[in-house]
């Protein structure tokens, strides 16, 4: 089961922590991490490496995402969620000065999915991996 910390607008904890279809369901602000792989391409430009989703996921199966991303279970911080998540999703073990952070986003959208409303609320931490 995941836990999120619910948070407040200006990105703090409020002290409720809910399970991830309840914060789902109500529209729970919470905490995620985006990790945007990028790398020098022959052109002399950079490549975002994206992702796509597995068809089964509870939002937006089979499309395109984020090179990585994940939300931030309760009691963790960003930094340590985004370095999790890379090795999760990606099988690659980053360490967290590789992950230059960019910025904070903050992001919402409803619709339905296997007949449920989904409500994403999510204060997304946004970082940047250019590999080694």
């Amino acid at each position: 089961m995941e836990l999120f910390d619910i948070l407040n607008p200006d990105g703090s904890k409020s002290g409720i922590v809910r399970e991830r279809g309840v914060a789902h369901r109500e529209g729970s602000l919470h905490g995620t991490v985006h990790m945007w792989i990028v790398r020098p391409n022959e052109a002399g430009g950079y490549d975002v490496l994206l992702q796509k989703r597995s068809a089964c996921k509870d939002s937006n199966p089979g499309c395109y995402d984020i090179s990585s991303a994940g939300h931030i279970e309760a009691g963790d911080e960003p930094l340590p969620a985004a370095v999790r998540e890379m090795e999760e999703e990606l099988g690659l073990r980053v360490r967290p000065e590789e992950l230059t952070f960019i910025g904070v986003h903050r992001g919402a959208f409803e619709a339905e999915f296997y007949g449920r409303m989904f409500r994403d609320n999510e204060l997304s931490y946004v970082y940047l991996y250019t590999g080694r």
